[in-house]
């Protein structure tokens, strides 16, 4: 198979997977968006709300909104920092990071179920091309700031 039309239906598989496992975040009763942005902050915090925004692809403005609902719900806290304490630092709350894991957890279940389908030679053919995405994105620009997500 050509590399595009692989490229293709890579796209598509992991489009519909991404749906799939996304049905089940209304669970944690946050937005995607601000769902996302914690799930940054507990896997690479604290992070500055610049660096949340670059690693979020968003606006100062967007990013500043998520935080102050996450922060609201108890789930994010913001600290002042630097020497004129105009750096803003997010990091997560032990409730944040509790719900970021219950939604992974609920996730996992999904993609737990889509795997129990399978016969064991499409799931060890599946670990083996997990295996070659995880080695080839590490080179990629889809990193947070300063590297920091592994």
């Amino acid at each position: 198979m050509e590399a595009q039309e692989l490229a293709n239906r890579l796209h598509s598989a992991a489009l519909h997977l991404l749906r799939g496992v996304s049905q089940v975040d209304a669970e944690s009763g946050l937005s995607a968006a601000r769902l996302s942005a914690l799930s940054v902050v507990v896997v690479a915090g604290p992070l500055t709300m610049t660096e949340l925004a670059a690693a979020e692809r968003v606006s100062p403005a967007t990013i500043t909104s998520s935080v102050t609902g996450l922060e609201a719900a108890g789930l994010v806290a913001r600290e002042r920092r630097g020497p004129d304490a105009r750096q803003v630092t997010v990091s997560a709350t032990t409730a944040g990071r509790e719900l970021l894991h219950a939604a992974r957890m609920r996730r996992l279940a999904v993609l737990g179920k889509l795997l129990d389908g399978m016969t064991p030679a499409e799931r060890e053919a599946t670990a083996t091309v997990v295996a070659a995405i995880e080695r080839e994105t590490v080179t990629t620009a889809w990193r947070l700031p300063d590297d920091r997500a592994d």
